[in-house]
């Protein structure tokens, strides 16, 4: 059981409702075994502002005019170069936009310090370290502000498939799956929502007094909404837990069709393939009748760049390049992710098309020929698998990587690989660890684009 002290302080705005909560959370007979103790760290009038955000989100309009650019960008641009020492020492922002150096990654890695505003203080500064699906270590720079603003923007993407939530006092409302040998776990409640339950948990085994406790605290709990990753959801699916989630949100990962179609089968609710990450928050989720990720942020404008760091023509695939942002820590200004997709304009709206982690990888077929991973997720997303990777070794040999989990389905996987290859005999290895992997990766030198 926490002591009041301790709720109290990562839970500044605690009612004894909301303390009732964390108490249930953790005293459930069935409960696991928090590792961590965290919490929203908000404070009163940080509350009301988030509402206030959240109405805003929830109506504003997104995108840009075709072939133009936001009409904040130039304020932005400005401020950043002004507030933000990395940009600062390039003196006055250039006439172009697209002039202004890009980032990346290694650059925050290098120095995340230098990436935060001058006025932003430092007393409330919170940050993590995240590998991403690269295994390199990043340090984020963020705030409880920031943290407590994900919620407008999944809801603004719940709101698209027509889900309002409405878990609060007395209910649970999210619970944060993951699947690690050591991860981060702790219970905490959301102001925004009238202090429903949150519990991020891990379905390891280990974090259990006893396996089957997994089923039963998530009944116990009924939250409204399950976020997650593929491989947490490969488990969860593997768990004879009867739960009626509003909604499951998957983040993180690729998510495949037939994964997809597992959980919306199995839990009768939609299932929403978020595109995020550390360093942008909510990105886009995914709507079918858009054919691909929809933007969720009223104020991220969306670059797609070629391996020079030029923009690419409307439609053409390049890497997705970021501006603007809700993390007022770690304003983002032309800072490439890695990723890849091309964008176009649906009904007003700012669409990724195709959109691939990761530098695109090509794989040499038995006759010479060159396969885009694309070709590979498009005959592998039928089936459930919560995570694979797919290999060519330097003598063309290719192998399936299948986390254990997976493994029911390697003949399927094998047999569509094999029609995609015609005919190349494809190795299945197991994923032995559980951190992520490279999905795609190949010792051959890639042929020229």
């Amino acid at each position: 059981m926490g002591s009041l002290e301790h709720d109290t302080f990562y839970c500044p705005t605690l009612s004894e409702d909301g303390r009732k909560m964390l108490n249930f959370l953790r005293e459930h007979p069935a409960a696991p075994i928090y590792r961590n103790q965290s919490g929203n760290r908000l404070l009163a009038q940080e509350v009301e502002a988030l509402r206030a955000f959240e109405r805003e989100v929830q109506s504003a309009p997104g995108g840009w005019p075709p072939g133009g650019q936001p009409d904040w960008l130039d304020q932005y641009v400005a401020q950043v170069f002004q507030e933000v020492p990395w940009f600062r020492r390039f003196g006055s922002p250039p006439a172009r936009f697209e002039d202004i150096p890009t980032t990346c990654r290694a650059d925050l890695s290098l120095d995340i310090a230098s990436f935060v505003p001058d006025p932003v203080p430092v007393e409330r500064l919170i940050n993590f370290r995240t590998t991403g699906t690269t295994g390199n270590p990043l340090l984020i720079a963020s705030h409880p502000v920031v943290a407590a603003r994900y919620l407008a923007f999944h809801k603004r993407a719940l709101q698209r498939f027509g889900i309002s939530l409405h878990h609060g006092r007395g209910k649970v409302g999210v619970v944060l799956l993951g699947l690690q040998r050591k991860c981060f776990t702790y219970v905490s409640v959301t102001p925004g929502m009238d202090e429903s339950g949150l519990a991020k948990i891990n379905l390891h085994p280990g974090d259990w007094r006893q396996p089957e406790h997994r089923a039963a605290y998530l009944e116990a709990l009924q939250p409204e909404v399950v976020a997650g990753d593929p491989i947490s959801f490969g488990e969860l699916l593997r768990l004879s837990v009867r739960i009626q989630p509003r909604a499951v949100l998957s983040v993180g990962m690729t998510l495949t069709t037939g994964l997809r179609d597992a959980l919306a089968k199995r839990f009768a609710c939609p299932v929403l393939d978020l595109y995020s990450m550390n360093e942008a928050g909510p990105i886009g989720v995914f709507d079918d009748a858009a054919g691909g990720h929809v933007l969720l942020q009223p104020r991220l404008y969306v670059e797609i760049l070629d391996a020079q760091g030029r923009p690419v023509a409307q439609g053409q695939r390049g890497e997705v390049t970021l501006t603007g942002g809700f993390n007022f820590c770690l304003p983002l200004l032309r800072y490439r992710t890695g990723d890849h997709a091309a964008l176009a304009m649906r009904a007003g709206e700012p669409v990724l098309l195709g959109l691939q982690g990761r530098q695109p990888v090509c794989f040499r077929c038995a006759d010479g020929s060159w396969i885009n991973n694309i070709d590979v997720t498009h005959a592998l997303a039928s089936l459930p698998l919560p995570q694979y990777g797919l290999h060519q070794r330097a003598d063309g040999a290719l192998v399936l990587r299948l986390a254990p989990g997976a493994l029911a389905y390697a003949s399927q996987a094998s047999n569509a690989l094999a029609a995609l290859f015609a005919g190349m005999p494809i190795a299945v290895e197991l994923i032995l660890a559980e951190d992520k992997i490279h999905q795609y990766s190949s010792d051959l030198e890639q042929p020229e684009p």
